[in-house]
């Protein structure tokens, strides 16, 4: 049975607009009227501004991790508006990595929209991306203003640092990947650690982490959000292959035309198939082999091996989550996303 979205999302509305003054309350500092474009960029990829940096009212993107942490927090005991740093500091550090991913990949839509760098090129995007990045790691120190501990305040910014850390070495490896012939299933699983499931990761971390000094329960929360990461990835790998671009909001077979290394193509390419080595081996693929990679793809089974695989990450995450022995309605509301972020068809 698959988990609709408005039922997850019923009753989450307060944490969603919570999530959203944080983030916001984040930004909101004294700056020279002549910074006022630079900011706009940032506000226009969070979804706050359109292109002419007018204000808009519609919220953009899932707001998937801070969700994460701030139910995390709750279902360990805490009261929830005491992570909202942490959950800011999440989506804000989320969004710097999209910027300069959609730079990497020369990707030209985001969410239905243009990408920051095609509106103002790559130069500025990167700058907007590095000031996101700082806001990230500032907006983290307001959990001192929150009744949080500086002891505490300290592990969540090791935290949040190391992941970033981690985040980047992802990145680096997925880019490699599109130059090299051949890579492991294990070397992917490698890269969507680090390129994905390590903030996944840090959002349950640190939002258990606010709530309760019991380490074992805060390493179990962890290794749900990074399960439920690595899902999500291979998940994100199938949609961008096979995906509906009205519903994804991304381009057809971009995934393909810029040789990503996702898990149906590597689990293909490990088969030996000829004809779709010698695609992958040219300097670039065209848009009308496309169609000639997805048809070898089907025929391979790679589909269903990356469906089987995302599945089999679900259900460790889920086991996880048991594990922690926890029962109320926050624990719920996890299960619940978790399953809704793997079924997802966007």
């Amino acid at each position: 049975m698959s988990t609709k979205p408005a039922m997850v999302l019923q009753g989450l509305e307060p944490y969603l607009t919570a999530i959203e003054e944080q983030m916001k309350a984040a930004m909101a500092f004294p700056r020279a009227e002549e910074l006022s474009p630079y900011y706009g960029m940032m506000f226009y990829h969070l979804g706050w501004m359109d292109e002419t940096l007018s204000p808009r009212t519609q919220r953009s993107g899932k707001r998937v991790r801070p969700l994460l942490s701030l139910l995390s927090c709750e279902a360990c005991g805490g009261d929830w508006r005491q992570a909202l740093p942490a959950a800011a500091a999440v989506e804000i550090v989320h969004n710097f990595s999209l910027i300069h991913d959609d730079i990497e990949d020369h990707s030209l839509e985001r969410r239905h929209r243009p990408t920051l760098w095609s509106l103002w090129g790559p130069a500025q995007a990167i700058n907007a991306g590095d000031g996101l990045f700082i806001i990230g790691h500032l907006a983290l120190h307001h959990l001192l203003t929150q009744g949080v501990s500086t002891a505490k305040a300290v592990r969540a910014l090791r935290a949040l640092d190391e992941t970033c850390l981690k985040l980047t070495e992802g990145q680096y490896l997925d880019l490699s990947f599109e130059e090299q012939d051949t890579v492991s299933v294990q070397m992917y699983l490698q890269m969507i650690d680090g390129k994905t499931a390590a903030l996944i990761g840090c959002a349950t971390h640190l939002g258990s982490l606010l709530a309760t000094d019991d380490a074992e329960i805060i390493g179990r929360y962890r290794q749900f959000g990074r399960q439920l990461g690595l899902a999500f990835q291979i998940t994100d790998d199938i949609l961008g292959i096979w995906g509906q671009e009205e519903t994804t909001g991304k381009g057809v077979g971009e995934d393909i035309v810029s040789k990503k290394k996702s898990l149906p193509v590597v689990y293909a390419l490990e088969t030996g198939d000829v004809e779709l080595r010698e695609i992958y081996a040219q300097d670039e693929i065209r848009i009308p082999q496309v169609q000639v990679v997805i048809e070898r793809l089907d025929k391979l089974g790679a589909r269903e091996y990356a469906t089987k695989m995302a599945s089999r990450h679900s259900e460790l995450a889920l086991d996880t989550l048991e594990s922690t022995g926890t029962k109320n309605r926050a624990q719920d509301k996890l299960r619940e996303l978790a399953l809704l972020l793997v079924e997802r068809q966007y």
